[in-house]
């Protein structure tokens, strides 16, 4: 009885002892350690230069000439689209450029300047006649009449030369203006027949074509993605909240996906001041200082902006921070302290305690 007695006691006091030790608190010391602030970002990796394609008129796609992940150069087509009609009319442009070109007007050219020619010629002979006319007259013979007929018939061979000149000089600028007319006709069905022929803008890889043959292809819709096939940045998307921390030149860590468990750097290049009144963000973008040897546009990626780095700072863990202002001394005392960088792990605490201080995540 006596033995059972006593091990009740000592199972007991074994018990509140296990209790007293569940409830001891673990302290910590502040610590002078290196912190970082970063702000977190998702983002998507693109092509420098990375555009969507569109087609500059509406039509059935002919021909495709390009693969996807093939190299382009700037001005290579990449789709054909139909363009029976426009092929037809450039043609008869042609037709009609070839017909008012000054070859194509030889005839009448030449058939001008005859009749330039003969004019001159009466002219010259009414010119000797009324010369002569002239002297008979001087010389009273012959009669007035006489002299003012030939005369007249002078004036009238110099109003037919006068009238073939300007002919020449009508027909020539009716064959300049139509010239100019069909070679303008002819560039501008040349103009629309390209505006048929899909070319890429830039050197570069095709990441995308969204059409097969025989699909309609319109100005609203995409139907290829183009951009530099070596060259790649992030874009970002940064709260509204964080924005105002941003920065040209901040250091950017990267994490992607398609390789999990490492971490890439990159540096801000480009803030866009527009919020997306949408998703109440901002579009940033970075570019990569090290970088896969491997990327492709659109992979998604996770980033980490660095907005302050302190070497040596005073810090806690972020659980021992109360209410964003307070700690619990292990003596009970609540103290009000002045924090400054915060990471997710750490804060960095400016003033109200230092390393000498025992803190406890609560006073029990």
């Amino acid at each position: 009885m006596k033995h059972t007695l006593g091990s009740f006691i000592f199972s007991t006091l074994f018990f509140f002892m296990l209790i007293s030790c569940s409830q001891k608190q673990e302290s910590i010391h502040p610590s002078i350690e290196k912190i970082t602030q970063s702000v977190y970002a998702s983002g998507t990796i693109k092509s420098v230069n990375q555009y969507e394609v569109y087609a500059k008129m509406s039509g059935v796609i002919n021909k495709i000439i390009v693969k996807e992940g093939e190299l382009v150069k700037k001005g290579q087509s990449i789709i054909e689209l139909a363009n029976t009609a426009q092929a037809l009319n450039l043609e008869n442009a042609k037709l009609l450029e070839n017909y008012s070109s000054d070859n194509a007007n030889k005839e009448k050219l030449t058939q001008a300047n005859n009749e330039i020619e003969l004019a001159k010629s009466k002219l010259d002979n009414e010119a000797s006649l009324l010369e002569r006319q002239k002297k008979l007259w001087a010389n009273e013979i012959g009669t007035k009449n006489d002299l003012d007929l030939r005369e007249i018939s002078y004036k009238n061979a110099q109003t037919v030369l006068n009238a073939a000149h300007l002919k020449m000089s009508d027909l020539k600028k009716q064959i300049e203006l139509q010239s100019k007319q069909t070679k303008n006709s002819a560039a501008i069905s040349s103009n629309v027949l390209n505006d048929y022929r899909v070319i890429s803008e830039m050197d570069g890889r095709v990441y995308s074509l969204s059409k097969l043959e025989g699909e309609m292809a319109t100005p609203q819709l995409p139907i290829a993605i183009i951009g530099d096939a070596n060259n790649f940045y992030i874009e970002m998307q940064v709260d509204e909240y964080d924005i105002s921390k941003m920065a040209i030149g901040q250091k950017v860590f990267v994490n992607m996906d398609s390789y999990k468990g490492k971490v890439f750097e990159a540096v801000v290049s480009k803030i866009y001041p527009l919020m997306n009144a949408r998703t109440k963000s901002f579009k940033v973008e970075a570019n990569f200082i090290s970088k896969p040897e491997n990327l492709f546009p659109n992979i998604s990626a996770q980033a980490n902006i660095v907005i302050e780095v302190k070497e040596k700072a005073i810090t806690i863990p972020r659980g021992y921070l109360i209410d964003n202002e307070y700690v619990y001394l292990k003596n009970k005392e609540k103290r009000k302290v002045k924090v400054g960088l915060m990471d997710y792990e750490k804060v960095e605490i400016l003033a109200g305690i230092g390393v000498q201080d025992e803190l406890v995540k609560s006073i029990q």
